[in-house]
């Protein structure tokens, strides 16, 4: 049986480095006071940390990849309305609504990969 190690590590790995800039934002935000954001942040992040893990395509061998993206993806979600409101709200200059449209490649993965499963991967198959 082939590990796949490099997958798991693209996974995990992949996943965790898309929410860091949430942690490296709340602990800066800890660091200015902003307690209530800055918590909210490094939560998300550990609820990342969490959901990765609990949704990696080798514990679920035979779900099709878009419901194990659902979990992350919802929590990659929340860090739209937590980043609005964590840096002032749309009132802010810095923000705006159209940087929403910088969203649709990220949900790429679930149109090319959705259907697939791990086991399909296996050598062999």
């Amino acid at each position: 049986m082939v590990e796949r190690k490099g997958e798991k590590i693209g996974w995990t790995w992949g996943w965790i480095g898309g929410f860091l800039w949430v942690a490296i934002v709340g602990l800066i935000f800890l660091a200015q006071g902003k307690i209530a954001e800055g918590c909210t942040g490094v939560l998300i992040f550990v609820a990342a940390i969490w959901a990765t893990r609990s949704f990696a395509p080798w514990r679920h061998p035979t779900t099709p990849y878009w419901r194990l993206y659902l979990g992350l993806y919802v929590i990659f979600l929340l860090t739209i309305p937590w980043a609005i409101w964590a840096f002032g709200g749309l009132g802010n200059e810095q923000l705006n609504s159209w940087m929403l449209l910088w969203l649709l490649p990220i949900f790429t993965p679930i149109f090319i990969n959705g259907r697939k499963t791990w086991a399909e991967g296996e050598p062999g198959r």
